[in-house]
């Protein structure tokens, strides 16, 4: 082979179906159990069983989200309802206080950077139409009440880069501390899809908890620090980017307006979205921003809730159904139901961010706790 590199393989693949069935390939089905809290259309839920995880329940409010929810992934314990409700109940399964995670995205719109952040903190709002109002900056909280009270071994929580900037990273000490109190030690990672196998670049936080009893249950104690007591968890990823180039389709999507039409056929290589061509075009430069122009040689760009988030640059269209299923790693044979699948992808977790995660916390966690192989032994 002389000098040449063999090319890094991906540990998941982003085409895919559900029809392919679970796990992935090369993953063991090894069924330890989790329940989602903030459900979605499950975007968590498919990375866990893709790395060969049983996801035995959901709890979501919104009815569209939920139908397309058990239309796709079928699980054994559905709660529609108001987390709020949910973490009172007295009447839940055996089988969600023996979990081995807990996960949850809980709404994270008042952190956004693109969001109104500050003025949004603490009053209530509702996403869509049907649902309660809820002060969501709150919800995370809520979700914590619901693991102290489950006590899984593991609590997954992913939300949106603006949780560590500015005046917001003060909800991290408080999310810290009330995991500390609910029973866990915690760490929070900042991870980027372009790396992990998604062909795209969404930045996401996520913070990671381990009940106290299991840090000295597992082997190899080596510590994220002296202050600290979690066994160290690698999230570092190095995946090779996947280009637009690789999953582009040409000829499909949406058409352009004529308005925005004539706005992109006075772009230039380099524009990053629709606000630089206005600017220029149009002397208009707040114009078009969030409209992002997608190259065949770059990673894409984060795809939002909004259907005309991203657009070819060498061609009038938004992206199809299909791009985006890939860009976002959703199964193309995916049922979206009632819920229109531009919002439904953009709400939800790559699930191939999940899976990753899920994978290593499989290997350097689940496969080295003592006293599950003592009783395993016995």
């Amino acid at each position: 082979m002389g000098n040449k590199t063999m090319k890094k393989a991906h540990k998941f693949n982003y085409d895919w179906k559900l029809s392919d069935g679970y796990p992935a390939p090369g993953i063991e089905k090894h069924g330890r159990k989790v329940f989602s809290c903030f459900a979605c259309g499950g975007g968590s839920t498919m990375g866990y069983k893709l790395a060969g995880y049983d996801v035995i329940g959901c709890n979501e409010i919104d009815p569209k989200m939920n139908e397309a929810y058990t239309t796709n992934h079928k699980p054994k314990f559905n709660f529609l309802e108001d987390i709020r409700e949910f973490k009172k109940r007295d009447d839940l399964p055996l089988e969600l206080y023996n979990l081995d995670i807990l996960d949850g995205s809980p709404p994270c719109s008042s952190f956004s950077m693109a969001g109104s952040r500050e003025d949004g903190w603490g009053k209530e709002k509702k996403f869509r139409e049907g649902q309660t109002e809820q002060v969501l900056d709150t919800l995370f909280f809520d979700f914590i009440d619901l693991a102290e009270k489950l006590q899984p071994k593991v609590v997954i929580a992913e939300n949106v880069k603006g949780l560590m900037v500015g005046a917001a990273k003060e909800y991290v000490y408080k999310i810290t501390e009330a995991l500390s109190k609910a029973g866990y030690v915690s760490n929070l990672w900042l991870l980027n899809s372009s790396v992990m196998g998604v062909p795209q670049k969404r930045e996401r936080t996520f913070f990671v908890a381990l009940r106290n009893d299991m840090c000295a249950n597992i082997e190899h104690q080596y510590t994220m620090d002296m202050f600290n007591p979690m066994p160290v968890l690698d999230l570092d990823f190095d995946e090779p980017h996947i280009k637009f180039g690789e999953i582009r389709e040409t000829g499909t999507g949406r058409n352009l307006s004529e308005f925005m039409t004539e706005i992109w056929s006075h772009r230039k290589p380099g524009d990053s979205d629709f606000s630089c061509t206005n600017g220029r075009f149009r002397d208009k430069p707040n114009t078009g921003f969030g409209q992002n122009y997608v190259y065949d040689h770059k990673v894409c760009n984060t795809l939002t809730s909004k259907e005309d988030c991203v657009v070819k640059f060498d061609e009038p269209k938004y992206l199809s159904m299909e791009e985006r299923a890939k860009v976002q790693t959703f199964p193309t044979d995916y049922k979206y139901c009632k819920s229109a699948p531009h919002y439904l992808q953009g709400m939800s977790v790559p699930p191939l961010m999940t899976a990753q995660i899920a994978n290593r916390i499989k290997e350097q966690w689940f496969d080295n706790i003592m006293f599950e192989k003592k009783e395993d032994a016995s």
